[in-house]
């Protein structure tokens, strides 16, 4: 069965779980405790030699789950991602290479930016979905306060630095659809496949909005 395409990464979710696997075997256990935490967006980063593995297995067995591929950098990441069953990509940064193989996969995309001028040459560029990264080093809230009123076309997720108590402040912002982090997932509760304490950290990000 064909999942339905997704529209807009940005309303899926108030936050984003960042996954970073090791062991695709727990990609699926994870997923289930995201999903049933309220959490369904699931961006798997390319960080890893699991990851590839790690998104098929949550797109064949997780379906609930719209499990997307972080850390894109090269058209071929975002060829493998959507064949593996990605249905939305995320990079760090653009360029023009990027972007075309970005839209030509026929899934949704956040390019990251960090500068204004990168966020005017994608609006130039029929883009207005865009990952604002790394959040917190670039200005965080405040700096994309300041980019809310020149460029009010533009729509963010914010990734990097973000935790539970400053998540809310991004939310709120006008320019803020989702936020991405990953303090829903502790190392030690990964560790220790301790999936009812993941879905219960996902439960309190899911209230966030």
């Amino acid at each position: 069965m064909t999942s339905a395409p997704v529209a807009s990464v940005l309303d899926l979710a108030p936050v984003i779980p960042v996954v970073v696997l090791d062991d695709a075997a727990d990609a699926v256990p994870l997923a289930r405790a995201l999903v049933a935490g309220g959490l369904p967006a699931i961006e798997v980063t390319l960080r890893t030699p699991a990851a590839r593995a790690a998104i098929r297995a949550i797109a064949a067995e997780v379906p609930d789950a719209v499990v997307g591929a972080g850390t894109v950098i090269t058209a071929d990441a975002v060829a493998d991602s959507v064949k593996a069953g990605a249905r939305f990509l995320v990079s760090p940064g653009w360029t023009d290479t990027l972007l075309a193989a970005m839209r030509d996969s026929g899934v949704p995309f956040l390019p990251g930016v960090s500068t204004t001028s990168e966020v005017v040459a994608l609006l130039e560029r029929g883009v207005t979905e865009m990952k604002f990264f790394p959040a917190e080093a670039a200005g965080g809230t405040a700096y994309l306060t300041s980019l809310s009123g020149p460029l009010p076309g533009a729509r963010f997720c914010p990734t990097g630095g973000i935790t539970a108590r400053k998540a809310p402040s991004y939310l709120a912002l006008p320019n803020v659809g989702c936020v991405g982090g990953t303090w829903m997932l502790p190392a030690d509760a990964l560790a220790a496949k301790d999936w009812d304490r993941v879905e219960s950290l996902a439960r309190e990000a899911s209230a966030l909005r």
